[in-house]
């Protein structure tokens, strides 16, 4: 799987032979040699995975990892000469993908480096599947439902419901158009259970059940799912 793989790496001689490493094995490659740099870098040109050394100028790799990971899931690997189980820990903590000590084989490095890619691709694959609304997220696939991150259970008529309206967010649906959408319909339910399961959805997505802010009402029509802006992360 070729990619844009970012060199952090303040001894230029081993970014050097690193960049022919990844050259050989089909990837496009380039070298930073200190910790702003590697930020710069991944913030404006976005590598596809970054090979992040600890000891670098400027800011060190586990500071510089910790920054990335409040704005990136790009995978990192980091690089160390220190092989202790608290430092190996610590990289993780920050966010560290994966953890290679110095002196590694090449072989094992790009063996690792593909072993990212490819998680990296099966969690781009998955999530373009998501339906997102505001902080509503449907996996249709995995039949799961998260709200700000926690995952609630819904019943089968229940998710149902909530993809429909997800699906079309702002769009006002009718309760028997809703209706169509649960097991129910074939055994002649009535609009009333489509208020039950509005109810019971609002227990679980709502913030305050009596005063609903995502699922609506709209008098006389039906429901709509409201596409609220999800709140801004200051700093």
């Amino acid at each position: 799987m070729a990619a844009h793989v970012l060199v952090a790496e303040d001894d230029r001689h081993h970014a050097e032979i690193l960049l022919r490493y990844l050259e050989s094995d089909g990837h496009r490659a380039s070298a930073v040699h200190d910790g702003r740099a590697a930020l710069e870098h991944v913030r404006r040109l976005r590598p596809d995975l970054l090979l992040l050394d600890v000891m670098l100028p400027g800011l060190d790799g586990l500071d510089v990892c910790r920054r990335i990971r409040q704005e990136s899931d790009i995978p990192v690997l980091m690089l160390t000469a220190r092989a202790g189980e608290d430092d190996l820990l610590l990289g993780l903590e920050q966010g560290a993908d994966d953890y290679l000590t110095k002196p590694y084989s090449p072989r094992e490095l790009l063996a690792r480096i593909r072993t990212l890619l490819r998680r990296a691709a099966r969690g781009a694959d998955h999530d373009a599947g998501l339906i997102r609304v505001g902080p509503i997220v449907i996996d249709p696939v995995r039949h799961v439902v998260e709200v700000g991150g926690a995952p609630i259970e819904c019943t089968p008529d229940e998710f149902a419901i909530l993809a429909a309206l997800a699906g079309q967010p702002e769009r006002v649906f009718s309760r028997a158009q809703l209706l169509r959408q649960t097991s129910g319909y074939d055994r002649d339910s009535t609009d009333r259970a489509i208020d039950t399961h509005v109810m019971n959805l609002r227990r679980k997505i709502e913030p305050n059940p009596r005063r609903p802010a995502h699922l609506v009402t709209v008098y006389g029509v039906g429901y709509k799912l409201v596409d609220l802006p999800r709140p801004r992360r200051d700093g």
